[in-house]
């Protein structure tokens, strides 16, 4: 077992003495948050506990023999902090110091002897013993602290194993620090990235949802991160008729994101007016198979439906989504708009899409909605799924907004109010 008493000069008092100031010291180290800062504080507690009349940090952190740079001294008056100021560090070549660090070992000198000529001459100038402490990285002693006395014979080898454990254990609370900081500052550079491209995505959705004649609308738009794939939209078409889309890209975050919007400008850059619905996917399937899918590396699922308030008829394809929900008011009963399907959009050029129609009566509800909705989980993993979603759909009295709610209620109850694993989008149609 090691001896508490090697951890500290012979006059520092007694082992209670020792271990208060080690408890204090320690305390005041948790709290810091600045490398720089906890490195100060560290050297003004360190000369307590082991007393020096110089000391040195080195490093050979990209460099090589005989090149060193010194990165803290206790004879400088203007502090430098070497992670931020790396230009104002000297560096220097050879000598002594350069022997000392690249030979990868821990050592003292007690009858220290340095020729003027030495390029650290400066640094050590009055000294008479030495001790050199590595700080290994990766296996690597890349950094040294040197700690200096003038008296000659002031550093015991017997110490040096505890001297070196002590500076390692430092040197890695630095190092975590430092690299603290580092994810912090990359963070919030991603962060205010995500928020641009989350902006960006969301401009992209109607700003403000149509008046269609004979239905009220109302949408809900949630992504599981900063930014997400789901995609809904409207189309004013020719004759008083109405589009409506919705989409789900594969995959979540900033990529989906990305996928989203190059979907949203195939969609509007279909020629002519995007009906029938068959045609306006069938655009959107070829352009991405062409130019953005073609190695599989994500699709898109879709429902298009085109609204005649005047027959109050639904045309509509579907491209691998969730069939809409629809709630006929007459008898109450829930089905499925699930006459037609096909592939999801960017797998397959040349793809057909079938179209179906649905014939709608005053108070008949259409639940549009994406997969983030029904497979939300609870605590115990089970989905919300098709039937607690029919559920919320509660009576045909409820406008559009309400039924909207009646969902959002029932999937935050189910889900305990747990942040969502995907993107949830819901576009609600009544028929008036």
């Amino acid at each position: 077992m090691l001896r508490t008493q090697a951890l500290f000069d012979a006059n520092t008092g007694t082992w209670q003495q020792r271990l208060d100031l080690v408890v204090t010291m320690m305390r005041e180290m948790s709290q810091q948050s600045d490398p720089e800062a906890m490195v100060r504080s560290y050297g003004q507690w360190l000369n307590q506990i082991l007393p020096t009349d110089a000391r040195l940090s080195l490093s050979r952190r990209g460099l090589e023999f005989p090149r060193f740079r010194i990165t803290r001294y206790s004879g400088w008056t203007d502090s430098i902090n070497p992670w931020q100021q790396r230009d104002r560090l000297p560096e220097l070549r050879g000598g002594l110091l350069a022997e000392l660090i690249y030979g990868e070992e821990p050592k003292t000198i007690g009858d220290l002897q340095v020729d003027p000529a030495d390029p650290a001459a400066p640094y050590l100038q009055g000294m008479r013993s030495l001790m050199a402490l590595p700080n290994f990285d990766q296996g690597e002693a890349l950094n040294w602290v040197i700690a200096l006395r003038a008296e000659p014979d002031s550093f015991d080898p017997e110490n040096l194993p505890e001297r070196v454990w002590m500076s390692n254990l430092f040197g890695r609370a630095t190092a975590n620090l430092v690299l603290r900081q580092e994810l912090e500052r990359a963070y919030k550079v991603v962060d205010r990235e995500l928020k641009r491209v989350a902006e960006i995505q969301r401009s992209l959705l109607p700003k403000v949802l149509p008046t269609i004649p004979r239905m009220s609308v109302a949408a809900h738009y949630q992504t599981s991160q900063w930014a997400g794939g789901d995609y809904y939209d409207f189309f004013e078409l020719p004759g008083g008729k109405w589009g409506l889309l919705v989409a789900d890209v594969s995959g979540h975050g900033t990529p989906a994101a990305v996928m989203m919007a190059i979907t949203h400008a195939v969609a509007h850059g279909h020629p002519g007016n995007p009906e029938p619905p068959s045609l306006l996917l069938e655009h959107v399937n070829d352009r991405l198979c062409h130019l953005y899918t073609a190695d599989g590396s994500a699709f898109v699922t879709a429902f298009y439906g085109i609204f005649d308030p005047d027959r109050r008829t639904l045309t509509y394809v579907n491209a691998g989504h969730n069939p809409p929900r629809i709630k006929r008011c007459a008898d109450g009963s829930i089905g499925a708009l699930d006459a037609v399907g096909g592939l999801p959009l960017g797998i397959f050029p040349g793809v057909k899409y079938e179209q179906g129609e649905a014939q709608l009566v005053p108070g008949d509800q259409l639940v549009l909605y994406t997969d983030g909705i029904t497979d939300a989980t609870n605590q115990d993993g089970q989905p919300f799924g098709l039937d607690r979603l029919d559920s919320a759909l509660i009576t045909c009295r409820q406008d559009a907004d309400a039924l909207i709610a009646s969902v959002l209620r029932a999937l935050d109850r189910f889900t305990g109010g747990h942040p969502a694993f995907d993107d949830q989008t819901m576009l609600v149609a009544k028929v008036l």
